[in-house]
Protein backbone atom coordinates (compact mmCIF):
# COMPACT_ATOMS: atom_id res chain seq x y z
CA UNK A 1 0.00 0.00 0.00
CA UNK A 2 1.55 3.36 -1.02
CA UNK A 3 1.99 6.09 1.57
CA UNK A 4 -0.75 8.68 1.85
CA UNK A 5 0.45 12.15 0.79
CA UNK A 6 0.29 15.16 3.11
CA UNK A 7 -2.12 17.61 1.51
CA UNK A 8 -4.32 20.47 2.62
CA UNK A 9 -8.08 20.22 2.71
CA UNK A 10 -8.31 22.77 -0.12
CA UNK A 11 -6.18 20.57 -2.40
CA UNK A 12 -8.31 17.53 -1.53
CA UNK A 13 -11.49 19.40 -2.44
CA UNK A 14 -9.99 20.54 -5.78
CA UNK A 15 -8.82 16.99 -6.59
CA UNK A 16 -12.24 15.53 -5.80
CA UNK A 17 -13.90 18.18 -7.96
CA UNK A 18 -11.74 16.93 -10.84
CA UNK A 19 -13.15 13.46 -10.13
CA UNK A 20 -16.71 14.74 -10.58
CA UNK A 21 -17.61 15.64 -6.99
CA UNK A 22 -19.35 18.91 -6.17
CA UNK A 23 -19.44 20.85 -2.93
CA UNK A 24 -23.00 20.29 -1.73
CA UNK A 25 -22.64 22.54 1.31
CA UNK A 26 -20.19 23.91 3.82
CA UNK A 27 -20.76 23.49 7.54
CA UNK A 28 -18.17 25.51 9.45
CA UNK A 29 -14.78 24.30 8.25
CA UNK A 30 -16.13 21.05 6.78
CA UNK A 31 -16.91 20.71 3.09
CA UNK A 32 -19.56 18.13 2.25
CA UNK A 33 -19.01 16.78 -1.26
CA UNK A 34 -21.41 14.71 -3.35
CA UNK A 35 -20.99 12.84 -6.61
CA UNK A 36 -23.88 12.47 -9.09
CA UNK A 37 -23.79 8.69 -8.55
CA UNK A 38 -24.60 9.14 -4.83
CA UNK A 39 -21.17 8.84 -3.22
CA UNK A 40 -20.32 11.47 -0.66
CA UNK A 41 -17.77 12.48 1.94
CA UNK A 42 -16.79 15.29 4.29
CA UNK A 43 -13.41 17.03 4.06
CA UNK A 44 -12.08 19.24 6.88
CA UNK A 45 -10.55 22.44 5.50
CA UNK A 46 -8.42 24.27 8.06
CA UNK A 47 -6.29 27.17 6.89
CA UNK A 48 -2.56 26.41 6.90
CA UNK A 49 -2.90 22.78 8.05
CA UNK A 50 -2.68 19.47 6.24
CA UNK A 51 -5.39 16.88 6.73
CA UNK A 52 -4.32 13.99 8.98
CA UNK A 53 -3.30 10.93 6.99
CA UNK A 54 -5.85 8.72 8.73
CA UNK A 55 -8.60 11.20 7.93
CA UNK A 56 -7.55 11.28 4.27
CA UNK A 57 -7.58 7.47 4.18
CA UNK A 58 -11.12 7.59 5.58
CA UNK A 59 -12.21 10.10 2.93
CA UNK A 60 -10.80 7.89 0.17
CA UNK A 61 -12.50 4.82 1.66
CA UNK A 62 -15.83 6.71 1.79
CA UNK A 63 -15.73 7.38 -1.93
CA UNK A 64 -14.01 4.19 -3.08
CA UNK A 65 -10.86 5.83 -4.41
CA UNK A 66 -7.39 4.32 -4.10
CA UNK A 67 -4.35 6.32 -3.01
CA UNK A 68 -2.87 5.94 -6.51
CA UNK A 69 -6.04 7.30 -8.15
CA UNK A 70 -6.09 10.20 -5.73
CA UNK A 71 -2.44 11.04 -6.42
CA UNK A 72 -3.22 11.21 -10.14
CA UNK A 73 -5.93 13.79 -9.42
CA UNK A 74 -3.57 16.08 -7.47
Amino acid sequence: MPPVPSVSGERIVRALERAGFEVARIHGSHYILRHPDGRGTTVPVHQGRDVAKGTLRGVLADIGLTVEDFQRLL
